[in-house]
């Protein structure tokens, strides 16, 4: 894949990242009911992005004339370098010729990626916009018949000899790019002939592109009937987490009951683009389901199923004791799945002010690298977060990183509930990453999402802790563990049961079309599995994979999450018992960006996760967690 795509194609990069469960810790904004949502809001006004530091507006001189340099540059690069790498590379300064080379093509990436930022911000702040989505539709467009001139550079670099090439990075304006010309050459044996690959390319819009928009904008369009009131996704999935369970109750059977309504189209466009996987898959050759997906995150299959494998064997003694443990809490043999995550009997909870919201985070990541909330300041400061929950806005949360000429933002849906904190927290933490990569420029600033996934995490694990050791009651920590302990549950157990149903769902239709039917019954099991006996999945919640995101628009992402909160959990073992130097190290781990694997950024913190007992260090953190609240059960 052309890596201007590459980079953008993930939903972590060019469109939101909403959670794959969206009601996990990470992706949250999941609490409150429409009124206190409102509440919040009109109470303190909260922050909006300014978007402009891309482009004044969307009809603006300034995006207009990028869009036609956008096509003079493309064509002007084909016509400069098509054909000719290999001569450049024979020539007596080769190296300096083809790392020009190079560097030109990575101005071109920054400013498609400039213009195809801005267009899918524009449209993840209203996909319900008729406007927006014509404008969001053209700028893929336009950015695909451009980017197509740009084809066969990635392909013909990975046909250049390798001794040759090795010979030129000696010259240091290649040898600059050597950890993208090392990852490039790890595509080299699932690319494919030029034609082929640009048939791809100029298909993918018109294809995969549009079925994943009209999933988009199909949920954002969908209403739930809740006690008289149509409801869009966002309050009616927050409404499963309202102390009373009558609402919780009646949030959960309005939300199966419009899935099973729109079961037919949810599972064409599964079908279809599980089928449209297959054909691409086939022609690379990737043998296995999620080996694009393992290729792109530069982790190897061994670890991912070694990861996967240690999960599944903790169910037992992470999710399915602990939901019995939460089920004896409410005084029920068994919990009904909209009661998974509500919360604790007998708690008060308040809203929490965005003032307070932000304070919190920036002093939990001040009292660890006054740098770090340096950096998170900025967000705030200069409009980088767009915060309120608006009708036809994305769901869920996300960073997006945009381009190393301009800087990330920040979507939420911020409805003033304490895992709103924690979200605000979690892509800060992405958004902080961003930054620091960004020095690595257009091509090397990009990261697995292994690694990603990692610094929003342990942005949320410096907030919990922060706030744990200020618990200042045994009531007050119980609450926080408790919470602490679903999250890591939603994020560790959930996506891993998650990337199961996937496996399932792509290997079955290998074999043909699924109907809704057996696609429930795949979910149904998975789930089953992983929740334990006492959660009641009942009638409806066959229903409830349609609305997971990451399924549709990049299949197999969400191992990275429980890859993530792993690599935290032990990152921060080794933070407790060695602070000193350790927040250095961090932040250069997140400087590194895209040049480095997985192993040699863990090297200075003595963490390998090829090793078989990484995992259990993470494992074990919730477990013990779990134990602490089982002794304060009385």
């Amino acid at each position: 894949m052309h890596p201007f795509f590459r980079s953008f194609a993930l939903r972590a990069s060019a469109h939101p990242v909403l959670s794959a469960d969206f009601e996990s810790a990470f992706a949250a904004a999941r609490h409150a009911a429409p009124a206190t949502a409102a509440a919040v809001q009109t109470a303190e006004r909260l922050p909006e992005w300014n978007l402009t530091d891309l482009y004044p507006a969307m009809d603006s001189p300034e995006l207009k004339a990028d869009l036609d340099k956008a096509d003079v540059a493309c064509k002007a690069f084909e016509t400069a370098f098509k054909g000719k790498l290999a001569a450049l590379l024979a020539l007596p300064d080769g190296g300096a010729a083809l790392g020009a080379a190079v560097k030109s093509y990575e101005e071109v990436d920054d400013l498609l990626g400039r213009i195809a930022s801005y267009g899918s911000l524009i449209y993840a702040g209203d996909t319900s916009d008729p406007a927006r989505a014509k404008f969001y539709g053209d700028i893929q467009e336009r950015l695909t018949d451009a980017s197509t001139h740009l084809l066969f550079f990635t392909l013909e670099m990975n046909r250049l000899d390798d001794a040759a090439l090795e010979a030129a990075m000696a010259d240091p304006a290649l040898g600059y790019y050597r950890p993208w010309v090392e990852d490039l050459r790890k595509d080299k044996p699932y690319q494919l002939d030029d034609k082929i690959e640009q048939l791809f390319h100029e298909k993918s819009n018109p294809s995969r592109g549009a079925w994943s928009r009209l999933f988009d904008e199909t949920i954002s369009s969908l209403r739930f009937t809740v006690d008289g009131q149509d409801l869009a996704i966002e309050p009616t999935l927050n409404l499963m987490q309202d102390p009373r369970e009558e609402v919780r109750k009646s949030a959960g059977l309005a939300l199966a009951d419009t899935f099973g309504k729109n079961l037919r189209l949810f599972t064409l466009i599964t079908n279809t683009l599980a089928k449209d996987k297959e054909i691409s898959d086939r022609w690379r050759g990737f043998e296995d389901v999620a080996s694009s997906r393992h290729l792109a995150n530069r982790v190897e299959k061994e670890v991912v199923d070694a990861m996967v494998e240690a999960i599944r064997v903790s169910f037992p003694r992470l999710s399915h004791r602990y939901y019995a443990l939460k089920a004896r809490w409410f005084g029920k043999d068994r919990l009904e799945f909209w009661d998974r995550n509500a919360p604790l009997p007998k708690v008060e909870t308040r809203d929490i002010g965005w003032g307070e919201a932000k304070d919190t985070v920036l002093s939990a990541y001040g009292a660890f690298s006054p740098k770090m909330a340096d950096i998170a300041k900025t967000f705030f400061e200069k409009s980088w977060i767009d915060a309120p929950v608006r009708p036809g806005k994305s769901p869920g949360a996300f960073a997006h990183p945009t381009v190393p000429s301009a800087h990330p933002y920040v979507l939420l849906n911020y409805q003033g509930k304490p895992r709103d904190v924690m979200t605000l927290a979690h892509e800060l933490g992405h958004g902080v990453h961003q930054v620091l990569a960004a020095r690595q420029g257009a091509l090397m600033a990009p990261t697995p999402l292994t690694l990603a996934e990692t610094a929003s995490v342990f942005g949320e694990m410096l907030t919990f802790r922060r706030l744990l050791d200020g618990a200042e009651t045994p009531r007050a920590r119980k609450i926080m563990l408790a919470q602490k302990v679903e999250d890591m549950i939603n994020t560790v157990v959930r996506q891993t049961a998650f990337y199961t149903f996937e496996r399932d769902v792509h290997i079955e239709r290998r074999q043909g079309e699924l109907t809704s039917e057996k696609i429930g019954e795949i979910w149904m099991k998975v789930q089953g599995e992983s929740l334990g006996p006492a959660i009641h999945l009942g009638a409806g919640y066959e229903t409830f994979w349609t609305y997971i995101p990451h399924f549709i628009h990049s299949p197999f992402y969400v191992y990275a999450y429980a890859f993530g909160d792993c690599l935290v959990n032990s990152l921060y073992a080794v933070y407790e018992n060695a602070a000193d130097g350790f927040a250095d190290r961090y932040l250069e781990m997140l400087s590194a960006g895209g040049t480095k694997h997985h192993a040699e950024l863990l090297a200075p913190f003595g963490l390998d996760a090829r090793d078989p007992a990484f995992w259990q260090t993470g494992l074990s953190l919730i477990d013990r967690m779990i134990s602490e609240l089982e002794s304060m059960e009385g």
